[in-house]
């Protein structure tokens, strides 16, 4: 087996008629989501994994992933700038069906199989679209998209039913997919497959942090859904209580960041991994805590039989914005239940 640098800028040479799966990674999650399903058998042998580029923490999360290896039959993974193409027998693995790059790929793709990653909240959405009676476009939840945008969404959601009926569609998954919207999507032959991250919870941990207290930063105020001053005020609220382990998420405002580490009661993590990942080590004696999001589904998967409590917080009304229809509300309550241990 070659391994590959993450720093690599061209992908290993295959042997002649070796048809290797290609997975094409935008984000951390999408990535351990395509180990995963390497690690599941569902790729084939010789998996390449292609990093989009431009993306710090996804170069920081692979070569974590590399570190704790090994990966039987991965060839390995480098940095790219286009969405690969495999070749007629080959698998191709994506994370964002809603990207307008990916979706030009789809309608050129002649693979004999398509695995769609966990792409968090995203997944849920492209679930609920594939499942609907007629295609309808797949764009993104709350986007406002050109008439261009829209026919592209139309065709690639033709397609990817067309890829399902023919059984060469397969949504693999770790957050939980209600079993009527399940039914609905197998309905049009696309095949959904869970998963609870066998591969991370067998590599051996890191320490925990030192402060009990670990609160998982949220996209929500970037995103223009949740007032900053609001949360700013509950995360004091909490570090009055006990000091913090922050653990800030990707795309959260660095001014805000700036602003929590003036406080000393709250100790903000350098941008890395994603927690799923870095907090393996977690114990009974520590609690997370978060607002909703797709974090806490797989972190109770991935720290079961820990016994460290993990927390959802609903959010109050009055701290959403406009912008948070009823619609994401009640998408976003996915993601607050399950047990309070991970016992």
């Amino acid at each position: 087996m070659r391994r590959v640098s993450v720093l690599s800028s061209s992908p290993p040479a295959l042997r002649r008629g070796q048809h290797a799966p290609k997975a094409w990674v935008e984000s951390p999650l999408q990535l351990l989501s395509a180990v995963e399903a390497h690690h599941a058998g569902l790729l084939g042998h010789g998996t390449e994994v292609v990093l989009r580029s431009g993306v710090d923490p996804l170069v920081a999360t692979a070569a974590e992933v590399e570190r704790l290896g090994p990966h039987r039959g991965l060839a390995g993974v480098h940095v790219g700038t286009r969405v690969p193409l495999p070749a007629g027998t080959g698998t191709l693995v994506i994370g964002d069906a809603f990207s307008g790059t990916v979706q030009r790929r789809l309608l050129t793709l002649r693979a004999q199989r398509l695995v769609i990653a966990d792409d968090g909240l995203a997944t849920i959405h492209l679930l609920e679209l594939l499942a609907a009676p007629d295609p309808r476009p797949l764009i993104r939840a709350r986007a406002r998209p050109t008439m261009a945008r829209q026919a592209l969404g139309l065709a690639a959601a033709t397609r990817l039913r067309a890829l399902g009926r023919a059984g060469r569609v397969v949504v693999f998954t770790a957050l939980p997919v209600p079993e009527e919207l399940r039914t609905a999507v197998t309905a049009h032959g696309i095949e959904v497959v869970a998963h609870d991250f066998p591969w991370l919870r067998s590599r051996p941990a890191g320490p925990p942090p030192q402060e009990r207290q670990v609160v998982l930063g949220s996209s929500l105020v970037a995103n223009g859904l949740v007032h900053r001053e609001r949360y700013l005020e509950w995360i004091a609220g909490l570090a009055a209580v006990e000091p913090i382990a922050y653990r800030p998420h990707r795309r959260e405002d660095p001014a805000d960041l700036a602003e929590l580490r003036r406080d000393p009661r709250v100790s903000v993590a350098e941008p890395g991994p994603p927690v799923e990942v870095c907090l393996r080590g977690l114990t009974r004696e520590h609690r997370v805590i978060s607002l909703p999001s797709t974090a806490l589904t797989s972190l109770r998967l991935v720290l079961r039989g820990n016994g460290t409590t993990i927390e959802g917080v609903t959010v109050p009304a009055e701290w959403w914005t406009e912008r948070a229809d009823a619609a994401l509300r009640e998408h976003l309550s996915l993601f607050l239940d399950g047990p309070g241990t991970t016992r």
